[in-house]
């Protein structure tokens, strides 16, 4: 029997919820879903865009990102309610704005699971022809969603620790890649100083900025975080700074050892570990597709909570709000990400999705950089001992900029799918709105 929670005050609705996220299992839940598929696609485009600059694009991506972590970092220390961006823009702006953040955040996480699944299957044609037809990878796409979905109805000490060991095996290969591979680089195909123009820039960061994105998915569980004020900053940056290094590495190595050729491989990161040592090409393939697999299980983590506390203010229908009995898990959310992610995957293709999602994300952290101003400006805090921006408004303002000077630089074909969703959740809200005042 579940759980329901509809209509009771976030602290009180969560009181089911079991709080077993440390800081060593936040850390490795942010890392695990910033880095997943993006790190293995991006080098090959960034190069055709950027030439032997491309590593600037990471590196003013570090400079945008920071003060975006140090945002959601102050944001989610003084909002402890599961939701992430919904919560920390409803606490500061009201429920029409959370809403439209919590809605948007979601579209930007289902879109970007199905990109990573499609980018998966991918991975497994190369690794076998077994996958070339449409019907196997079907069934491979089913079979992974239902696993994940599985293993997050255990309950979220068994989806951490899946997670942990996920990024564990990912990361390891990555970190020595970058940091050994370094030594090996042929630095006249690699550039600092040479400075793109403000168009290929521009474009660079919407794919950065997907690939930088993820914390705000792994934070929206913060109801099951055992200390938020205390664990969720220290996690935010731990996680940014390490995945801000190994990104850097990365491109700089591919750079190094690949050349120009780089801009015309279908596997990057594979064929540079490959350049390298010969049985680093197969490694690295494998590693793709662990870390798009541990990225697919943070995002149905995360992204699923979206929707579980959307049901539980009342937004969504009430079992989306309920908890299961056994394991404390919003089953029907799970259920309903995974799915719909599936869906798309099965009709969908990295770029595009990544994309859209680049961009939709950046909206949502406009959101929440003016929302961290709001609330460390009001003094609010579920509890003590919250994050304080130094300089007043200085970083969220930083950052909100930041954003939408990226934002400048869509297509309008990109701006036009993210208007048709920003149109259909204010109309769904203004729905939602009417039916809730019956």
């Amino acid at each position: 029997m579940a759980h329901e929670t509809r209509g009771t005050p976030p602290q009180a609705a969560e009181a089911g919820l079991v709080r077993a996220v440390g800081f060593g299992g936040l850390t490795a839940s942010v890392i695990n879903v910033i880095v997943g598929g993006g790190i293995f696609m991006l080098p090959a485009a960034l190069l055709l865009g950027m030439g032997s600059a491309a590593p600037i694009a990471f590196v003013a991506g570090a400079l945008v990102i920071v003060p975006v972590a140090l945002c959601f970092a102050a944001a989610g220390s003084r909002v402890t309610a599961t939701g992430g961006p919904y919560s920390y823009v409803g606490a500061a702006f009201g429920p029409f704005a959370g809403f439209v953040a919590g809605a948007l955040m979601w579209i930007t996480n289902v879109t970007s699971s199905a990109g990573v699944a499609a980018a998966l299957t991918e991975q497994a044609r190369n690794a076998s022809p077994l996958f070339d037809g449409t019907a196997a990878r079907s069934a491979l796409l089913v079979g992974v969603y239902a696993v994940l979905i599985g293993l997050n109805a255990m309950g979220v000490r068994i989806g951490t620790r899946a997670i942990v060991v996920l990024a564990t095996l990912k990361l390891t290969p990555l970190f020595v890649l970058a940091f050994v591979g370094v030594w090996f680089v042929d630095w006249g195909q690699v550039s600092f100083v040479a400075l793109p123009s403000w168009a290929a820039l521009g474009s660079a960061m919407v794919l950065v900025m997907f690939a930088y994105s993820g914390m705000e998915t792994a934070l929206i569980p913060s109801g099951e975080v055992k200390n938020p004020s205390r664990d969720v900053p220290r996690a935010t940056m731990a996680a940014i700074l390490l995945v801000v290094l190994l990104y850097i590495g990365i491109q700089v190595v591919a750079q190094g050892a690949l050349g120009t050729t780089l801009g015309e491989s279908t596997a990057p990161v594979a064929q540079t570990a490959g350049a390298l040592w010969g049985p680093g090409f197969g490694l690295l393939l494998a590693t793709a597709s662990v870390s798009m697999l541990g990225f697919l299980m943070g995002n149905l983590l995360g992204s699923s909570r979206m929707l579980y506390a959307l049901g539980r203010d009342g937004w969504l229908p009430g079992p989306v709000g309920r908890l299961t009995a056994s394991h404390k898990v919003p089953l029907v959310a799970v259920c309903i990400h995974g799915g719909v992610a599936c869906l798309l995957a099965l009709g969908g293709d990295f770029q595009s999705l990544a994309l859209i999602s680049g961009g939709a994300i950046c909206l949502v952290y406009v959101g929440v950089s003016l929302a961290a101003w709001q609330l460390q400006r009001r003094g609010h805090a579920d509890h003590g001992g919250p994050l304080h921006l130094p300089g007043g408004p200085a970083i969220p303002l930083v950052a909100a900029v930041a954003m939408l000077a990226i934002l400048t630089t869509l297509k309008p074909e990109e701006w036009q799918a993210i208007g048709w969703s920003l149109a259909a959740i204010i109309g769904l809200y203004a729905v939602l709105f009417l039916l809730r005042r019956r």
